[in-house]
């Protein structure tokens, strides 16, 4: 089947956050958001299938998981990333960001420290303080725009106290898709400190060609007994509306541990329409993700070309995986709340702030490009004519 990626479907109208509600986070609803990391798409044919046929039953009550939905994943995994995964490994949660909440409940105390990279998702920065736990932060190296991770900073940061690393694999934001040579050198710091790794890779399927994503705990059984990885269909089908994910982990008591997290905040069973999406998208939504990849990294090639020609002053950071583009506006001489203002109220493009990813990413965008190619052109379009105007208001060569 052939999916039209470039048809527009509105939005508005439908309680979206990312259309109807961007004035929560903009200030204003007048503007073309491409912040929040849901897409613009719809669904696989056979996930809308699987949905509607659950939803002609007419009943919808409590509900558990089939057998079949974690075969779906434990084959996935395998055919997509050669992980040899087991059912048995294999929890329930109402997405990762939870799953990362609950991870940092079962596998330390408050008052312990958890460290991470910046910039980095900021969710990850509310789960460790909500939590009452200390933020540790290793800032990632960038050079000429390719991000890495400080290994030497790392290390140093790491106190009596620390009990766990947050990866984000592939990174959100700067889009890297993190090497099997740099995951080994991060899962040996951590073996050497016993820090347990909750792995982010809710973005492993959004991998450009030339790239590989490596599943950390797939590196060895070491690195496996002692990660719990985090995994969903959201991001890659764009189902995070239906609030369904799931938890890997090889150690039992790891796991053990995140069920007892889990059953005390009372969450137990699963979502109806969450339960036969996640099964069909693994099963069937294959051939709709082959179709994507090539069209969002066309959207960003598009973009990239077109900054290269027109903004010289912003640089584009190579995308390697996921969707969201990181931009770096600092070139423009402003401050973050005058980007904000440039971007937000004169080109009326709904940007994502890069200061609220970390200190690191101030004077950055993020911007998601899941979405039809108009909308990027659309985009590119007002942020050019704002910046001639702000910057060459007389039309001067």
């Amino acid at each position: 089947m052939q999916y039209d990626f470039d048809r527009k479907i509105e939005r508005r109208g439908t309680n979206c956050l990312k259309w109807d509600h961007a004035d929560w986070f903009f200030g204003t609803n007048d503007l073309l958001p491409m912040w929040v990391a849901d897409m613009d798409f719809e669904v696989a044919g056979p996930i809308l299938e699987a949905i509607k046929k659950r939803a002609g039953h007419g009943v919808f009550g409590y509900t558990v998981k089939p057998e079949s939905y974690h075969e779906a994943l434990v084959e996935w995994m395998k055919k997509r990333h050669g992980w040899k995964i087991k059912k048995e490994w294999l929890a329930y949660a109402p997405g990762v960001v939870p799953a990362v909440h609950l991870s940092i409940m079962a596998f330390s105390h408050p008052g312990d420290s958890v460290l991470v990279n910046s910039p980095v998702y900021y969710p990850f920065y509310s789960a460790i303080k909500n939590t009452g736990r200390q933020l540790l932060v290793s800032p990632l190296k960038s050079d000429e725009g390719r991000y890495e991770m400080d290994f030497d900073d790392i290390e140093r940061r790491i106190d009596s106290r620390t009990r766990l690393f947050i990866l984000s694999n592939p990174h959100n934001p700067v889009g890297r898709v993190w090497k099997i040579k740099e995951l080994e050198r991060l899962g040996e710091i951590c073996l050497k400190h016993d820090i347990k790794i909750v792995s982010d890779e809710i973005h492993s399927d959004l991998v450009f060609e030339g790239y590989k994503h490596i599943p950390l705990a797939s590196i060895s059984k070491e690195f496996s007994m002692q990660t719990i990885t985090c995994v969903a269909p959201s991001k890659t089908f764009n189902l995070a509306g239906l609030a369904t994910a799931s938890v890997i982990a090889e150690n039992k008591r790891m796991l053990d541990e995140y069920n007892n997290a889990l059953s005390s905040v009372g969450i137990g069973l699963d979502n109806a329409f969450g339960i036969v999406a996640f099964e069909a998208a693994y099963r069937y939504g294959e051939e709709w993700l082959e179709q994507l990849l090539p069209y969002l990294r066309g959207n960003f090639d598009y973009m990239r070309e077109f900054i290269g020609k027109n903004l010289p002053a912003v640089k584009v950071t190579e995308l390697e995986g996921t969707y969201l583009a990181w931009l770096d506006f600092r070139g423009l001489g402003m401050t973050v709340e005058e980007l904000k203002d440039f971007l937000y109220k004169k080109a009326r493009v709904g940007f994502e702030d890069g200061s609220v990813f970390g200190e690191e990413g101030a004077g950055f965008m993020r911007v998601n490009l899941a979405c039809p190619r108009s909308t990027v052109e659309e985009a590119l379009n007002r942020l050019l004519e704002s910046y001639r105007k702000t910057f060459n208001p007389l039309g001067r060569a």
